[in-house]
């Protein structure tokens, strides 16, 4: 990476947050230039990635421990496989073991902002994971674990990562810890950050500059917008009025016209932020889940062959060795083990108008590998194969609702992939189904939110789940287009 300028940090523009609302609305309603499917099929010709299962015991420079059955790499450093034993008094299923990824290292996801011609544009990288269905999918400026880009594993350097290991020196946008997946990682976190520089920036081969709508545009295509750019597209500021302002009318219909306002930080909600944050401090409070890392060996349940970690049931997932030969990457060649969901999953928000205002109804839920037990996650989360033993009434809360929805309120349907570095060929259906607030009443454990309250809630650490973030990235993705400025 190389940057001929660097003004220094005084001589930065330092906008407030109107300011950088307005702009983001803007990107969010340019087209940007043409040819980016093409782009990406050329990367995907040039950047190709050979993935092939291996036993994990073939699995180069990773070992297993003869007595606790832990899997890890030779130097120390990526991360582990261990068991996690988990008990939940007073919840539907008190007590369970199972693997889970242990990565106490804080990554960085970052994507490098710049203006051209007044509008702000994404850096964002074609890249290539070894647990991606598709192979290759649009993913942060720099997407890197700390044992990445201290290197490690002896690469080539991580691009651009001086941006955001140096933030200070540029307009930062987002900068907040949240976590990952709280049922496959044990406490998991990195540093979402989106960072505005005004450098003369060397675009290397497999990066492109795209505005917020090109890349709202991608996320309604299936396994192409990763996990990883998700989750730091759903940190940024809401802007609805900015958006309301810039489009020639307020919205083609009363759905849109309620997302445009629900999006703005001056309109109303069903609950009070505060009324939302004593409920999450309450229901944290109120949830014993404790939940403890012990050898993978002791897993109840689950067995270990040649090929995998399996559950008896054949259900929820397996732990698999994989070896990887990739071109255009910092390593060319490696191998690791990996999570390999056994069905695709479904992830849906429910959403209604409430007095104008479009709100998402949220649930509070509890997971193992959370930091503080209790995080919002939509309103389903679930694995249908998962529960398809179990009778109607222990099927998860809502699921079959979003699945039997009548076409015309379907809103989101895309089938998404969670993160290809650790995951082998997980994806879940998201959905975004439209209903009527007395169709989804507020049960235990539910809130309806308005999509401005949820976006001060990204703002801070623990609060929203990936997958939530990951749907409310899905949901920015609706604003109407109609007469956006080109």
């Amino acid at each position: 990476m190389t940057a001929t300028r660097r003004p220094a940090p005084s001589l930065l523009p330092r906008r407030d947050g109107a300011s950088v609302q307005r702009r983001l609305a803007v990107s969010a309603l340019a087209a940007g230039r043409a040819g980016t499917p093409a782009w990406l099929a050329g990367c995907a010709e040039r950047f190709r990635m050979a993935v092939e299962r291996v036993p994990l015991d073939g699995m180069a420079q990773w070992r297993e421990d003869p007595a606790t059955g832990t899997i890890g790499h030779a130097s120390g450093r990526f991360f582990t496989v261990e068991g996690m034993e988990v008990r939940a008094p007073g919840l539907p299923v008190e007590s369970w073991s199972q693997p889970v990824i242990h990565q106490p290292e804080v990554g960085i996801l970052g994507i490098l902002a710049k203006e051209f011609d007044g509008v702000l544009h994404l850096l964002m990288q074609a890249k290539a994971e070894p647990g991606n269905a598709n192979g290759l999918q649009l993913s942060p400026t720099v997407q890197a674990t700390r044992s990445n880009y201290t290197r490690v594993h002896q690469g080539r350097p991580v691009p651009y990562l001086d941006y955001f290991r140096h933030a200070s020196r540029h307009n930062v946008i987002v900068d907040v810890r949240q976590s990952e997946q709280g049922s496959w990682f044990f406490r998991k976190r990195n540093r979402n950050m989106v960072v505005e520089t005004t450098d003369d920036v060397e675009v290397l081969d497999g990066f492109r500059w795209l505005t917020l709508g090109q890349v709202h545009a991608l996320l309604h295509v299936d396994d192409t917008v990763n996990m990883d750019s998700r989750t730091v597209l759903g940190c940024l500021p809401t802007a609805g009025a900015d958006l309301t302002a810039l489009l020639d009318v307020p919205g083609t219909d009363p759905f849109h016209s309620a997302l445009l306002r629900s999006l703005d930080p001056g309109a109303g909600s069903l609950h009070a932020t505060t009324e939302v944050l004593s409920w999450i401090t309450e229901v944290r409070t109120m949830t014993d889940m404790r939940a403890r890392l012990v050898p993978l060996g002791q897993v109840a349940g689950w067995r270990r062959t040649a090929a995998a970690v399996a559950h008896g049931s054949g259900r929820y997932f397996e732990v698999i060795g994989v070896r990887v030969r990739a071109e255009g990457r910092e390593v060319a060649h490696w191998s690791q083990p990996m999570i390999r969901p056994v069905a695709t999953g479904v992830i849906a928000f429910l959403v209604c108008s409430i007095g104008g205002v479009l709100h998402v109804l949220m649930r509070a839920s509890a997971q193992p590998g959370f930091v503080d037990v209790i995080e919002l996650a939509p309103t389903v989360q679930a694995t249908p194969a998962n529960h398809a033993h179990l009778p109607a009434a222990a099927r998860p809360r809502f699921l079959d609702e979003v699945l039997r929805a009548r076409p015309d309120r379907v809103r989101f349907d895309t089938v998404l992939s969670e993160e290809g570095g650790r995951f082998f060929h997980a994806r879940n259906r998201c959905l975004i189904v439209e209903t009527r607030p007395d169709a989804a009443a507020e049960s235990p454990g539910f809130r309806w939110l308005a999509l401005h309250q949820l976006g001060d809630l990204v703002r801070h650490g623990h609060y929203l789940n990936v997958e939530a973030r990951s749907l409310l990235a899905c949901m920015q993705s609706l604003t109407p287009a109609a007469g956006a400025p080109r």
